[in-house]
């Protein structure tokens, strides 16, 4: 499924706020697009168009459940097969992103994250996590991705002394990357 293609232009008023704003256009990075669910639109007012043999088995496989990484991966597609795809689906307003669920870490990103904060703290490192993660209002379970920053920052605060605050923030930032958060 990795082309290499990293980033779709897509029209922004197409797929609402889940790209990286550009103007009248979005770009969206291949890994959001892969994650990206779609449902179809019924339309009654459709007019006659052609759909080539992507388009076509895309609409087929969009069930509102699936994400298109995964529709890829059963059709045996790459990304390239399918960007094309998605924005003419998308312009002929026949599909749709599902609105993105809350994605949360990982038990694999957590264990990561007491273990570097331990090198720099020690022990205390596991209670530090959780009463951060309290303040910002989750739990150790259900933590968002998509405030893994700000937890980072409130950890780091932590730290007392500057080299081992820029080593902490260098492998967690290259773990958030590996785990695309």
């Amino acid at each position: 499924m990795n082309g290499s293609v990293t980033e779709l232009t897509v029209p922004s008023f197409l797929v609402g706020d889940l790209g990286v704003a550009g103007g009248q256009h979005m770009m969206i990075s291949t890994g959001k697009l892969l994650k990206l669910v779609f449902r179809k639109i019924n339309r009654k007012d459709l007019g006659e168009f052609s759909m080539d043999s992507h388009m076509l088995g895309l609409l087929m496989e969009i069930d509102g459940k699936k994400s298109l990484s995964q529709i890829a991966q059963s059709r045996g597609w790459k990304l390239g097969d399918i960007q094309n795809a998605i924005v003419r689906l998308l312009e002929l307003k026949l599909i749709a992103p599902v609105q993105a669920a809350v994605i949360f870490v990982d038990d694999n990103f957590l264990d990561y994250l007491r273990l570097q904060l331990s090198h720099a703290v020690g022990p205390i490192a596991e209670i530090l996590i959780e009463d951060a993660i309290a303040d910002l209002g989750h739990s150790w379970d259900r933590f968002p991705a998509n405030q893994v920053a700000e937890l980072v920052d409130l950890l780091a605060k932590e730290i007392q002394r500057d080299d081992k605050v820029m080593k902490f923030k260098k492998n967690i930032i290259e773990k958030i990357r590996e785990k695309e958060y």
